[in-house]
């Protein structure tokens, strides 16, 4: 059955619920009150943006961009709200899997779209301040970028 626009956004606006419930029921360590009202706003408008599209982005390659934004922190991060949300997803049979992009991407040595391309962009100094990449990986993600990067201008 081909799936539909109206249908998958359905099904991320209660993943976005989800998250909200999380974000209520096991507060994110480490954030300031402020920090927590910008998360739970973003993601707020990330469903207010899959239900109320502009009729240009009703489109389900546009509504990937969101499902990769809502998914961000719940892939990567860890923790009582991650996994509260995760056994949530489970339990309403959402068809999400919890996924590590980055490593996929390390493993595949090549960023294969732009979603890939911004994602790696937006996380990769990050990860390795974190310490969840290496030296060697930055450098890796960093040759992968220039690669993306060269092959989409010619």
């Amino acid at each position: 059955m081909k799936k539909t626009y109206d249908e998958e956004a359905k099904k991320l606006a209660n993943a976005i619920d989800i998250a909200l419930d999380a974000f209520e029921q096991y507060p994110v360590k480490g954030l300031t009150p402020d920090q927590r009202n910008m998360m739970i706003n973003s993601y707020l408008e990330f469903r207010h943006s899959a239900l109320n599209p502009l009729p240009q982005y009703k489109k389900l390659a546009s509504l990937k961009y969101l499902i990769t934004d809502v998914f961000i922190y719940f892939n990567e991060a860890t923790g009582d709200t991650v996994e509260y949300f995760w056994k949530q997803i489970h339990l309403n049979n959402l068809d999400y899997q919890r996924e590590n992009k980055l490593l996929k991407i390390l493993k595949r040595q090549k960023i294969k779209d732009r979603i890939e391309y911004e994602y790696v962009t937006d996380i990769m100094v990050h990860y390795h301040q974190q310490g969840l990449i290496s030296d060697e990986e930055l450098l890796q993600i960093q040759k992968m970028i220039e690669a993306f990067e060269n092959k989409r201008i010619v």
